[in-house]
């Protein structure tokens, strides 16, 4: 494991019951890096962010940020973390406004500089106009895209993002992209969760693949095309390590290339 990296997860085991949700899962995120958590639906990638923000504690292994235990350090961790979740729930009868200005409270800014602070990125999400609206009355969108200003307030040096473009329009997940570049460049780590096959392939530098909550692949693309020797897109990839049936036709491939081996070739 990368000494240098920010988010360290290390083992992570989540079972409910004696159902798994998440089975021995390791890996890290340097600083300056994106990467994704891909699966598909119940693959166990918002039960791993969960683990992450210390909503959720571990049933076996670690996850720690900025050198601290996401669980039990929870608070800290929130310092150094700009966390969206899949589906963001707000004070229905608090306006935008005041839900960022209790936001940078939280987060101990003064008053008179957390306008500063979000009005950049209102300008960005197109959401100056909503400002002074309840937050009862803002759309799925409205409220992915308030969540996702409230993330980037403090100028996190870690984003964890829980698919992220879930409910933007075309315009607003284009910002986000750009945004996550930006403090990609600036050194902030990106971890997030999507089923966005083609917006992970553009945007991250290593994608991993969950299976029934196992890791069944990471790395960058060029790397696990050539591991996997897939020639393809990431969809060719996640479709040949995240299905039943991919697997049964890689293994089948791989029996057929034995048999075909001449004696002598095995070793």
């Amino acid at each position: 494991m990368d000494s240098q990296s920010v988010v360290v997860i290390e083992g992570l085991s989540k079972s409910f019951g004696d159902v798994p949700a998440v089975v021995d899962l390791t890996l890290s995120v340097a600083p300056g890096e994106i990467v994704a958590l891909l699966g598909p639906n119940g693959a166990g990638k918002t039960t791993a962010i969960r683990m992450l923000m210390g909503i959720l504690e571990p049933s076996g292994g670690s996850a720690r940020i900025a050198g601290r235990d996401c669980f039990r350090a929870r608070a800290e961790v929130m310092r150094h973390v700009g966390y969206l979740p899949d589906d963001p729930v707000f004070y229905d009868y608090l306006r935008g406004s005041e839900i960022l200005r209790f936001v940078g409270e939280m987060h101990g800014f003064p008053g008179h500089s957390i306008e500063k602070r979000y009005q950049p990125l209102l300008e960005r999400f197109d959401l100056e106009e909503a400002l002074d609206e309840f937050a009862v009355n803002y759309s799925k969108g409205m409220k992915k895209k308030l969540a996702l200003v409230c993330a980037l307030l403090h100028e996190p040096s870690v984003l964890i993002l829980d698919e992220p473009t879930n409910g933007l329009d075309p315009f607003a997940t284009r910002t986000l992209h750009e945004i996550v570049r930006e403090r990609s460049a600036q050194g902030a780590a990106v971890f997030f969760s999507t089923h966005l096959l083609d917006q992970a392939e553009r945007v991250c530098h290593r994608v991993g693949i969950l299976h029934k909550g196992r890791l069944a692949a990471l790395g960058p693309l060029a790397e696990l095309r050539q591991s996997l020797a897939v020639g393809g897109s990431l969809e060719d990839i996640f479709f040949l390590v995240a299905s039943d049936q991919g697997k049964e036709e890689a293994a089948a491939a791989e029996e057929a290339e034995a048999a075909d081996a001449p004696p002598g070739d095995a070793g």
